[in-house]
C-alpha cells in the first residue's frame, strides 16, 4: 500500500492560490539551457556543418581573444572564458548596473572523424568561431576488374 500526501479538499482552494501555484510551477517547466541563456556559466552557441568542417560559434561580447581557453582532451572540446572586472574609478556614483561579464565553460564531445591537430579559432566582432576540420578519409581506390 502506498501513502499519498493530500493537501486539503480540492474545492477549498481559492483562485489566488491556483494562480500562485501556476506561476511557481513555470520556472521548473522552463528549466532548460536554451530557454535561460543568461544564466551564469552559459554562453549560447551555433553549430554548423559544412562539407569539410564543423563550425562552432560562441557569442561572447565584451571579451578579448586572450580571455578564451580552448582545450581538447579525451575527445572532449572545452571552450572557456574568464574575464575579471577591473575596479573602475569614477567621479560619479553608479545608479544602476545591469550587465556583468561572467566566466563560462562549454564542453562538446567530438568523434574520431575530427582532426584534432587542425582545430582553429578566431574571434571576430564578439563571436568566437572554432573550426573543426574533418579527417581526410581514405578514398576507396577505383579499380576495373576484367571478367574472364
Amino acid at each position: 500500500m502506498t501513502n499519498v500526501k493530500f493537501n486539503g479538499v480540492p474545492f477549498e482552494r481559492t483562485f489566488t492560490s491556483l494562480v500562485d501555484d501556476f506561476f511557481t510551477e513555470i520556472p521548473t517547466i522552463l528549466k532548460t539551457e536554451v530557454n535561460k541563456p543568461n544564466i551564469k556559466g552559459h554562453a549560447p552557441v551555433n553549430i554548423t556543418e559544412n562539407e569539410n568542417d564543423y563550425q562552432i560559434e560562441v557569442i561572447a561580447p565584451g571579451y578579448d581573444k586572450n580571455d578564451f581557453k580552448i582545450n581538447v582532451e579525451n575527445n572532449l572540446l572545452t571552450i572557456s572564458a574568464e574575464k575579471k572586472e577591473a575596479e573602475k574609478v569614477n567621479a560619479g556614483k553608479s545608479i544602476r548596473k545591469e550587465f556583468h561579464l561572467h566566466s563560462f565553460k562549454r564542453t562538446f564531445t567530438i568523434d574520431n572523424k575530427i582532426d584534432t591537430e587542425k582545430i582553429a579559432a578566431r574571434f571576430v566582432n564578439g563571436i568566437l568561431i572554432v573550426t573543426l576540420q574533418r579527417k581526410e578519409e581514405a578514398k576507396a581506390a577505383s579499380k576495373d576488374i576484367e571478367v574472364q
